[in-house]
């Protein structure tokens, strides 16, 4: 039964996530999701209360397969310089962004005004675990200065990869490459050029989108 009851709960939010991509979570409405999953009304609410708990519910699985992502990134990946491993959360939010569907509930929790929580905490989570990285791996200074450039970096990252994906579902290039640039030259002012600097604004922007 508790089997059963999982796989509903993914079907239904499987659809949420689908119906998020189509209208946006302004205009999702629990009848949306019940169509899409081709469960009935009564099954939507036996789960969830209303339209606003569904989307918490999305979003909280967002914010769980995100920070499964960025650690199969570093995991795979291997990074070489502190900006390699910086890069790999840049690289996993986009690879989110193209090929997780309703990835964009992410916003959710801002535009609801819902306060954020220890564990809500997006931004402070990711600059925590790259805290930790860093400093183990590359020796970069611990401490509260390096969790808050980190926190400041990955905001950057969220509002410049946000507006990336606005129109443009592979993402704009543009975008994308200012990203990584603005955050490496961040940091770089605080801990010195890294050697796996990303290229130019130009070379990024004739990267094929699909490649990261």
């Amino acid at each position: 039964m508790q089997q059963r009851s999982a796989a509903r709960l993914s079907a239904l939010l499987d659809a949420a996530a689908a119906v998020v991509d189509e209208v946006g979570f302004d205009r999702i409405t629990t009848a949306m999701v019940a169509e899409r999953a081709g469960a009935s009304i009564g099954t939507v609410y036996r789960y969830y209360p209303d339209r606003v708990a569904v989307l918490h519910a999305l979003r909280e699985r967002a914010v769980l397969r995100c920070r499964q992502r960025v650690a199969e990134e570093l995991g795979a990946r291997q990074p070489k310089t502190w900006w390699d491993a910086v890069d790999c959360a840049v690289t996993a939010f986009v690879g989110l962004y193209r090929f997780e569907p309703g990835f964009r509930i992410l916003h959710f929790a801002d535009r609801d005004r819902a306060p954020i929580s220890a564990t809500d905490d997006v931004a402070g989570f990711f600059a925590r675990q790259l805290a930790n990285v860093l400093v183990d791996e590359f020796g970069l200074p611990a401490g509260p200065d390096l969790i808050f450039r980190l926190e400041i970096t990955v905001e950057i990252a969220d509002a410049l990869l946000s507006r990336a994906f606005q129109s443009n579902p592979q993402g704009d290039p543009r975008f994308i490459a200012e990203s990584r640039r603005i955050m490496h030259d961040y940091l770089a002012g605080f801990y010195g050029p890294s050697a796996g600097a990303p290229p130019t604004l130009r070379a990024w922007a004739e990267v094929q989108p699909t490649v990261l």
